[in-house]
Protein backbone atom coordinates (compact mmCIF):
# COMPACT_ATOMS: atom_id res chain seq x y z
CA UNK A 1 0.00 0.00 0.00
CA UNK A 2 1.20 3.58 -1.00
CA UNK A 3 0.38 6.29 0.64
CA UNK A 4 1.14 10.33 0.07
CA UNK A 5 1.46 12.18 3.59
CA UNK A 6 3.09 15.58 4.71
CA UNK A 7 6.41 15.35 5.00
CA UNK A 8 7.63 15.06 8.73
CA UNK A 9 11.07 16.39 10.97
CA UNK A 10 12.15 12.69 11.04
CA UNK A 11 11.82 12.15 7.22
CA UNK A 12 14.53 14.48 6.60
CA UNK A 13 17.51 11.43 6.09
CA UNK A 14 15.55 10.19 3.04
CA UNK A 15 14.47 13.76 1.83
CA UNK A 16 18.70 14.19 1.75
CA UNK A 17 19.13 11.04 -0.43
CA UNK A 18 16.29 11.83 -2.45
CA UNK A 19 17.61 15.11 -2.92
CA UNK A 20 21.49 13.48 -4.01
CA UNK A 21 19.16 11.45 -6.35
CA UNK A 22 17.38 14.13 -8.35
CA UNK A 23 20.93 15.41 -9.74
CA UNK A 24 21.47 18.54 -11.50
CA UNK A 25 18.70 20.51 -12.39
CA UNK A 26 16.26 19.81 -9.49
CA UNK A 27 16.54 23.56 -8.15
CA UNK A 28 13.66 22.94 -5.77
CA UNK A 29 15.57 19.98 -3.68
CA UNK A 30 19.29 21.03 -2.52
CA UNK A 31 21.56 18.88 -1.18
CA UNK A 32 22.02 21.52 1.99
CA UNK A 33 21.25 20.42 5.38
CA UNK A 34 20.22 23.65 6.53
CA UNK A 35 17.59 24.41 3.36
CA UNK A 36 15.84 20.85 3.42
CA UNK A 37 15.15 21.37 7.44
CA UNK A 38 13.75 24.75 6.50
CA UNK A 39 11.89 23.25 3.74
CA UNK A 40 10.13 20.73 5.72
CA UNK A 41 9.73 22.99 8.68
CA UNK A 42 7.81 25.36 5.73
CA UNK A 43 5.66 22.83 5.07
CA UNK A 44 4.89 21.27 7.93
CA UNK A 45 3.71 25.04 9.44
CA UNK A 46 1.93 25.70 5.68
CA UNK A 47 -0.29 22.36 6.28
CA UNK A 48 -1.37 24.22 10.01
CA UNK A 49 -1.97 27.24 8.62
CA UNK A 50 -5.14 28.29 8.24
CA UNK A 51 -5.51 29.75 4.76
CA UNK A 52 -8.53 32.48 3.15
CA UNK A 53 -6.10 33.63 -0.29
CA UNK A 54 -2.58 32.07 -1.25
CA UNK A 55 0.18 32.96 -0.26
CA UNK A 56 4.13 31.97 0.54
CA UNK A 57 2.95 28.20 1.43
CA UNK A 58 4.95 25.16 0.49
CA UNK A 59 3.23 21.93 0.60
CA UNK A 60 6.12 19.24 0.45
CA UNK A 61 4.65 15.44 0.99
CA UNK A 62 5.95 11.88 0.77
CA UNK A 63 5.22 8.86 -1.13
CA UNK A 64 5.85 6.24 1.34
CA UNK A 65 5.61 2.48 1.46
CA UNK A 66 3.06 1.98 4.53
CA UNK A 67 4.63 -2.01 4.96
CA UNK A 68 8.27 -0.74 4.90
CA UNK A 69 7.37 2.82 6.10
CA UNK A 70 10.37 3.46 2.95
CA UNK A 71 9.93 7.00 1.47
CA UNK A 72 9.95 6.38 -2.06
CA UNK A 73 9.60 9.78 -3.61
CA UNK A 74 8.67 13.33 -3.31
CA UNK A 75 6.16 15.69 -4.48
CA UNK A 76 4.87 19.08 -3.47
CA UNK A 77 2.80 22.54 -4.17
CA UNK A 78 3.58 26.24 -3.89
CA UNK A 79 0.62 28.31 -3.18
CA UNK A 80 1.22 31.55 -4.74
CA UNK A 81 5.50 31.68 -6.37
CA UNK A 82 7.26 35.03 -5.90
CA UNK A 83 4.94 35.74 -2.68
CA UNK A 84 8.46 36.07 -0.70
CA UNK A 85 11.00 36.81 -3.50
CA UNK A 86 11.21 37.21 -7.28
CA UNK A 87 10.14 34.70 -9.66
CA UNK A 88 12.07 34.80 -13.00
CA UNK A 89 11.36 33.64 -16.38
CA UNK A 90 12.13 34.26 -19.94
CA UNK A 91 9.05 35.08 -22.40
CA UNK A 92 9.44 34.23 -25.52
CA UNK A 93 8.69 36.55 -28.34
CA UNK A 94 9.37 38.17 -31.91
CA UNK A 95 10.69 41.18 -33.52
CA UNK A 96 9.50 42.05 -36.97
CA UNK A 97 12.63 43.95 -38.84
CA UNK A 98 10.87 45.40 -42.29
CA UNK A 99 12.80 47.80 -44.72
CA UNK A 100 10.04 48.26 -47.50
CA UNK A 101 12.47 49.63 -49.90
CA UNK A 102 14.87 46.76 -50.23
CA UNK A 103 11.29 44.23 -49.69
CA UNK A 104 13.14 42.63 -47.10
CA UNK A 105 11.05 41.51 -43.77
CA UNK A 106 13.07 39.53 -40.98
CA UNK A 107 11.56 37.95 -37.84
CA UNK A 108 13.49 37.94 -34.98
CA UNK A 109 13.18 35.67 -31.76
CA UNK A 110 13.86 37.16 -28.38
CA UNK A 111 13.86 36.26 -24.69
CA UNK A 112 13.00 38.46 -22.11
CA UNK A 113 12.91 38.78 -18.61
CA UNK A 114 9.89 39.03 -16.77
CA UNK A 115 7.77 37.75 -13.03
CA UNK A 116 4.79 37.28 -15.27
CA UNK A 117 3.59 34.14 -13.60
CA UNK A 118 3.82 36.06 -9.77
CA UNK A 119 1.04 34.60 -8.12
CA UNK A 120 0.72 31.38 -9.77
CA UNK A 121 0.35 27.91 -7.83
CA UNK A 122 3.63 25.52 -8.91
CA UNK A 123 3.68 21.86 -9.17
CA UNK A 124 6.95 20.67 -8.36
CA UNK A 125 9.28 18.46 -5.98
CA UNK A 126 8.13 15.49 -8.59
CA UNK A 127 10.71 12.57 -7.96
CA UNK A 128 10.63 9.30 -7.74
CA UNK A 129 13.46 6.45 -6.34
CA UNK A 130 14.18 4.51 -9.57
CA UNK A 131 12.94 1.21 -7.71
CA UNK A 132 9.55 2.08 -8.04
CA UNK A 133 9.39 3.65 -11.19
CA UNK A 134 6.91 1.02 -12.28
CA UNK A 135 3.29 0.47 -12.20
CA UNK A 136 1.95 3.72 -13.03
CA UNK A 137 3.39 4.83 -9.28
CA UNK A 138 4.53 7.67 -10.90
CA UNK A 139 1.71 8.60 -12.48
CA UNK A 140 -0.41 8.31 -9.52
CA UNK A 141 2.28 10.79 -7.72
CA UNK A 142 2.01 13.34 -9.41
CA UNK A 143 -1.90 13.67 -10.07
CA UNK A 144 -2.47 13.37 -6.78
CA UNK A 145 -1.78 16.66 -5.98
CA UNK A 146 -4.65 17.60 -8.29
CA UNK A 147 -6.59 16.31 -5.57
CA UNK A 148 -5.56 18.90 -3.37
CA UNK A 149 -6.23 21.61 -5.86
CA UNK A 150 -9.70 20.46 -5.93
CA UNK A 151 -10.33 19.76 -2.26
CA UNK A 152 -8.32 23.22 -1.31
CA UNK A 153 -8.80 26.01 -3.80
CA UNK A 154 -9.13 28.75 -1.62
CA UNK A 155 -4.97 27.81 -0.92
CA UNK A 156 -3.80 28.00 -4.64
CA UNK A 157 -4.05 30.84 -7.53
CA UNK A 158 -6.45 31.27 -10.59
CA UNK A 159 -3.11 29.16 -12.59
CA UNK A 160 -1.08 26.50 -12.49
CA UNK A 161 2.65 26.21 -13.70
CA UNK A 162 5.36 23.63 -13.78
CA UNK A 163 8.70 24.32 -14.69
CA UNK A 164 10.07 21.29 -17.07
CA UNK A 165 13.17 20.36 -16.51
CA UNK A 166 15.48 22.04 -19.59
CA UNK A 167 18.55 19.90 -21.41
CA UNK A 168 21.67 19.43 -19.59
CA UNK A 169 24.57 16.76 -19.68
CA UNK A 170 25.55 14.29 -17.07
CA UNK A 171 27.93 16.95 -15.72
CA UNK A 172 24.85 19.22 -14.73
CA UNK A 173 26.37 21.44 -18.00
CA UNK A 174 23.39 22.94 -19.73
CA UNK A 175 24.04 23.94 -23.60
CA UNK A 176 22.01 27.75 -22.50
CA UNK A 177 23.48 28.70 -19.30
CA UNK A 178 26.98 28.46 -21.25
CA UNK A 179 26.48 30.92 -23.77
CA UNK A 180 24.85 33.15 -20.46
CA UNK A 181 28.47 32.27 -18.14
CA UNK A 182 30.30 33.30 -20.93
CA UNK A 183 28.61 36.46 -21.37
CA UNK A 184 27.40 37.15 -18.31
CA UNK A 185 27.57 35.03 -15.30
CA UNK A 186 30.99 34.16 -15.36
CA UNK A 187 29.91 31.32 -12.80
CA UNK A 188 28.68 27.38 -13.90
CA UNK A 189 24.97 26.20 -14.32
CA UNK A 190 25.91 24.07 -11.54
CA UNK A 191 26.50 26.75 -9.10
CA UNK A 192 23.97 28.77 -10.16
CA UNK A 193 21.55 26.30 -9.89
CA UNK A 194 22.54 25.62 -6.39
CA UNK A 195 22.45 29.36 -5.30
CA UNK A 196 19.06 28.99 -6.86
CA UNK A 197 17.41 26.33 -4.81
CA UNK A 198 19.17 27.93 -1.34
CA UNK A 199 16.94 31.26 -2.38
CA UNK A 200 20.10 33.03 -3.52
CA UNK A 201 18.81 35.20 -6.29
CA UNK A 202 20.27 38.64 -5.45
CA UNK A 203 23.07 37.60 -8.40
CA UNK A 204 20.44 36.95 -11.13
CA UNK A 205 18.92 41.01 -10.93
CA UNK A 206 22.66 41.61 -11.00
CA UNK A 207 24.13 39.93 -13.64
CA UNK A 208 21.24 39.10 -16.02
CA UNK A 209 21.14 40.71 -19.50
CA UNK A 210 19.03 44.00 -18.99
CA UNK A 211 17.44 44.06 -22.60
CA UNK A 212 15.81 41.34 -24.42
CA UNK A 213 17.61 38.47 -25.73
CA UNK A 214 18.28 37.58 -29.37
CA UNK A 215 17.80 33.78 -29.98
CA UNK A 216 19.61 33.76 -33.12
CA UNK A 217 22.59 35.49 -31.44
CA UNK A 218 23.12 32.53 -29.12
CA UNK A 219 25.52 29.89 -29.73
CA UNK A 220 24.26 26.75 -32.04
CA UNK A 221 24.25 24.48 -29.22
CA UNK A 222 22.05 27.16 -27.14
CA UNK A 223 19.61 27.77 -30.14
CA UNK A 224 18.00 24.21 -30.13
CA UNK A 225 17.57 23.67 -26.52
CA UNK A 226 15.24 27.07 -26.02
CA UNK A 227 11.79 25.35 -25.21
CA UNK A 228 13.42 21.23 -24.68
CA UNK A 229 13.08 19.31 -21.86
CA UNK A 230 15.52 16.76 -20.56
CA UNK A 231 14.91 13.25 -21.64
CA UNK A 232 14.29 12.10 -18.27
CA UNK A 233 11.80 15.06 -17.76
CA UNK A 234 9.65 14.00 -20.84
CA UNK A 235 7.22 10.96 -19.12
CA UNK A 236 6.67 14.32 -16.45
CA UNK A 237 5.49 16.36 -19.29
CA UNK A 238 3.41 14.17 -21.16
CA UNK A 239 1.43 13.20 -18.03
CA UNK A 240 0.70 17.14 -17.18
CA UNK A 241 -0.05 17.75 -21.21
CA UNK A 242 -2.94 15.08 -20.80
CA UNK A 243 -4.29 17.26 -18.31
CA UNK A 244 -4.50 20.47 -20.24
CA UNK A 245 -0.70 22.22 -19.74
CA UNK A 246 0.61 24.23 -22.56
CA UNK A 247 3.57 26.06 -22.83
CA UNK A 248 2.58 29.64 -23.05
CA UNK A 249 6.19 30.91 -24.46
CA UNK A 250 7.93 31.03 -21.26
CA UNK A 251 11.59 29.38 -20.64
CA UNK A 252 13.83 29.02 -17.27
CA UNK A 253 16.22 31.60 -16.75
CA UNK A 254 19.40 28.83 -16.61
CA UNK A 255 18.56 26.11 -18.89
CA UNK A 256 15.87 27.26 -21.09
CA UNK A 257 13.13 24.50 -20.40
CA UNK A 258 9.47 25.32 -21.18
CA UNK A 259 7.21 26.06 -17.86
CA UNK A 260 3.50 24.61 -18.86
CA UNK A 261 0.49 26.20 -17.53
CA UNK A 262 -3.32 25.45 -16.70
CA UNK A 263 -6.58 27.19 -15.45
CA UNK A 264 -6.91 25.22 -12.09
CA UNK A 265 -10.44 24.93 -13.07
CA UNK A 266 -9.57 23.35 -16.08
CA UNK A 267 -7.50 20.50 -15.26
CA UNK A 268 -8.70 17.50 -16.39
CA UNK A 269 -8.21 15.66 -12.90
CA UNK A 270 -9.48 18.72 -10.81
CA UNK A 271 -12.59 18.75 -12.94
CA UNK A 272 -12.56 14.87 -12.57
CA UNK A 273 -12.50 14.51 -8.89
CA UNK A 274 -15.68 13.83 -6.82
CA UNK A 275 -16.57 14.20 -3.46
CA UNK A 276 -18.02 11.11 -1.58
CA UNK A 277 -18.95 10.04 1.14
CA UNK A 278 -17.12 6.83 2.63
CA UNK A 279 -18.67 2.64 3.19
CA UNK A 280 -16.62 0.64 4.75
CA UNK A 281 -16.95 -2.84 3.20
CA UNK A 282 -14.34 -5.97 2.08
CA UNK A 283 -13.60 -4.50 -0.99
CA UNK A 284 -11.60 -6.98 -3.46
CA UNK A 285 -12.68 -6.17 -6.91
CA UNK A 286 -13.18 -2.71 -8.41
CA UNK A 287 -11.58 -0.03 -9.86
CA UNK A 288 -8.18 1.81 -8.66
CA UNK A 289 -8.35 5.49 -7.79
CA UNK A 290 -6.35 7.43 -6.00
CA UNK A 291 -8.68 8.55 -2.45
CA UNK A 292 -7.52 12.07 -0.36
CA UNK A 293 -9.15 12.56 3.21
CA UNK A 294 -8.84 16.61 2.14
CA UNK A 295 -8.25 17.05 5.98
CA UNK A 296 -5.78 19.65 7.21
CA UNK A 297 -3.02 18.96 8.80
CA UNK A 298 -3.35 15.40 8.97
CA UNK A 299 -3.61 15.39 4.68
CA UNK A 300 -3.55 11.36 3.55
CA UNK A 301 -3.58 10.59 -0.37
CA UNK A 302 -4.07 6.98 -0.98
CA UNK A 303 -3.96 4.67 -4.35
CA UNK A 304 -6.40 1.56 -3.42
CA UNK A 305 -9.27 -0.51 -5.12
CA UNK A 306 -12.43 1.32 -4.82
CA UNK A 307 -16.20 0.74 -5.82
CA UNK A 308 -18.19 3.68 -6.62
CA UNK A 309 -22.01 4.66 -6.60
CA UNK A 310 -22.15 8.05 -7.90
CA UNK A 311 -26.09 7.73 -7.70
CA UNK A 312 -25.78 7.49 -4.36
CA UNK A 313 -22.55 9.66 -4.23
CA UNK A 314 -21.13 6.92 -1.95
CA UNK A 315 -17.56 5.05 -2.24
CA UNK A 316 -16.99 1.82 -0.68
CA UNK A 317 -13.36 1.02 0.64
CA UNK A 318 -11.55 -1.44 2.51
CA UNK A 319 -11.12 -1.01 6.31
CA UNK A 320 -7.58 -0.83 6.02
CA UNK A 321 -7.64 1.86 3.43
CA UNK A 322 -9.80 3.87 5.50
CA UNK A 323 -7.45 3.44 8.56
CA UNK A 324 -4.62 4.42 6.13
CA UNK A 325 -6.74 7.69 5.24
CA UNK A 326 -7.76 8.25 9.10
CA UNK A 327 -11.68 8.52 7.69
CA UNK A 328 -14.58 6.28 8.90
CA UNK A 329 -17.60 5.68 7.57
CA UNK A 330 -20.08 8.51 6.36
CA UNK A 331 -16.56 10.89 6.42
CA UNK A 332 -16.43 12.93 2.95
CA UNK A 333 -13.49 11.67 0.76
CA UNK A 334 -12.10 13.18 -2.58
CA UNK A 335 -12.22 10.67 -5.38
CA UNK A 336 -9.99 10.41 -8.74
CA UNK A 337 -10.01 7.08 -11.26
CA UNK A 338 -6.54 6.01 -11.36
Amino acid sequence: MLLIRPIRESDYESLLTIAKESGHGFTSLPVDENLLKKKIARSIASFHKNVETPGDEGYLMVLEDVASREVVGTCALEAAVGSSDAFYHYRLGTDVHVSEKLGIRREVQTLTLCNDYTGASELCTLFLRDAWRRDNIGRMLSRSRFLMLAAFPKRFGETVIAEMRGVSDEQGNSPFWQWLEDHFFGIDFPTADYLTGIGDKVFVAELMPRHPIYVNLLSPEAQVVVGEVHENTRPALALLEAEGFRCRGYVDIFDAGPTVECARSQIRSVQATQKLNVVLDDVTEGEEGILSNGRMPDYRVLRTVVQVDEERGEVRISADAAKALMVKAGDPIWYLPL
